[in-house]
C-alpha cells in the first residue's frame, strides 16, 4: 500500500484544482494539479522560476502582493475569473521548519456558482430599480408639493409683514423672526430633492453636480476633492445621470474605505470618446478579494449604472496603491 506521502501528491495531482507552494521571493517550489487556467502557465514552466519570469509585470505585482500577504499570516479568499470561468483562491502561510517562509494555496472552478451569484445581482439590481423610481417620485413631491408650498408660504408671509408694517410693528418683526426659520427649511427640501432626483442632473448639468457633490462631500471629508470636467464637452443628459451616479458611489466608497487623502474626479474627451475618472490615493484593495465585503453594494451599483448606459467600467486597484474607477463612453463611428 502506498504511504501517506504519496497519497498526498496523487490526491495533489489528481485533483480537478490546482494547488501551489511558493517561497518567499515569489518563487513556486511545487505546483500540483492543472496550473494553466490560473497562471496561464503549465507546472514545469512554474516550478523553479519565480513569478516576473514566467507572467507578464501587472499580474506578476497583483500574485506577489497577495502573496506577501500570506506570507504575513493573513489568509485570503479571492475569486478569480478567467475566460467564462470564475475560480475560488485561497492563500495561507505554510509553516515547516527552517527560516525560509513559504506561502501556499489552491484554486477550484466555481462557475456553477458564479451563476447562481449572478442570479442573486439580477434581483439586487432590480430591487435598485425599484429604488430609484421611488427616490425619483419622492424628490417630485419634495419639490413640487413641499418646497413650492413653503415658498409661497414664504411669499405670503412677505404681504403679511408689509400690511401691518405701519399698523403693528411688533407683529412684523414676530413675521421677520418666522420667516428667518423657514429660509433653512426651504433650502434644505430644495437640496435634499436635489440629491434624490437623478433627473437634476439632466437639467444643471454634469459640472454643476459634481460642484455640488464636492460641496456636499467636504464637511465629512478632510482630505483633497478636485473636480475637473472639459468645458468644451457636450454630454447627453442620459450619459451624464449615469456618470454622476457612479461618480457619487465611487466618491462615498473613497471617504468612507479607502482612507486616502486626495480623491481626483476627471471628466475628459479622448479620441475614441469619453472617459471619467475617479482616482484615489488610499489603501487600495484587491479587486478579487472576496472578503471586502464593505465594497459589494457601491460596486454593484455602479455596475448596474454602466450597464444601463452602455458604459465599460473598470476598476483599478493594488493594496497601498489607490484606487482608480474609469467609465468610458465610446464614440460612434
Amino acid at each position: 500500500m502506498p504511504d501517506s506521502s504519496s497519497l498526498a501528491e496523487a490526491l495533489l495531482q489528481q485533483s480537478p484544482g490546482c494547488s501551489w507552494i511558493v517561497s518567499r521571493k515569489c518563487g513556486f517550489q511545487a505546483v500540483f494539479g492543472d496550473s494553466v487556467p490560473i497562471f496561464g502557465k503549465a507546472a514545469s514552466e512554474l516550478i523553479g522560476r519565480q513569478l516576473e519570469q514566467v507572467l507578464d509585470k501587472e499580474t506578476a505585482a497583483a500574485w506577489c502582493g497577495r502573496f506577501e500577504r500570506a506570507f504575513q499570516g493573513e489568509p485570503l479568499m479571492l475569486r478569480e475569473r478567467r475566460g467564462k470561468a470564475t475560480w475560488r483562491v485561497i492563500m495561507f502561510p505554510v509553516h515547516l521548519e527552517g527560516p525560509e517562509k513559504l506561502a501556499g494555496g489552491s484554486a477550484n472552478e466555481i462557475t456553477i456558482w458564479s451563476k447562481a451569484e449572478q442570479e442573486l445581482r439580477t434581483t439586487v439590481l432590480s430591487a435598485l430599480r425599484a429604488q430609484e423610481f421611488e427616490r425619483s417620485m419622492f424628490a417630485k413631491f419634495l419639490h413640487d408639493s413641499v418646497g413650492q408650498n413653503l415658498t409661497g408660504l414664504g411669499m405670503q408671509l412677505d404681504l403679511a409683514r408689509m400690511d401691518l408694517e405701519e399698523v403693528s410693528p411688533e407683529s412684523c418683526e414676530r413675521i421677520a423672526q418666522i420667516q428667518k426659520i423657514l429660509e433653512p427649511i426651504v433650502e434644505q427640501v430644495r437640496e435634499y430633492s436635489y440629491e434624490l432626483n437623478p433627473s437634476a442632473v439632466e437639467r444643471a448639468g454634469l459640472r454643476s453636480a459634481l460642484d455640488r457633490l464636492a460641496i456636499r462631500i467636504r464637511p465629512r471629508y478632510a482630505g483633497t476633492l478636485r473636480v475637473n470636467v472639459d468645458p468644451s464637452l457636450k454630454i447627453d443628459p442620459k450619459l451624464a445621470q449615469a456618470l454622476f451616479q457612479i461618480v457619487q458611489e465611487a466618491v462615498e466608497n473613497a471617504v468612507q474605505h479607502a482612507g486616502c487623502s486626495s480623491i481626483e474626479i476627471a471628466v475628459k474627451s479622448t479620441r475614441t470618446g469619453l472617459t471619467m475618472d475617479v482616482r484615489d490615493n488610499g489603501r487600495g484593495f484587491d479587486p478579487a478579494d472576496v472578503l471586502e465585503g464593505s465594497r459589494g453594494l457601491g460596486l454593484l451599483s455602479m455596475e448596474h449604472f454602466a450597464a444601463e448606459a452602455g458604459l465599460n467600467l473598470s476598476i483599478t486597484s493594488n493594496r497601498g496603491a489607490g484606487t482608480t474607477i474609469q467609465a468610458t463612453a465610446l464614440r460612434d463611428e
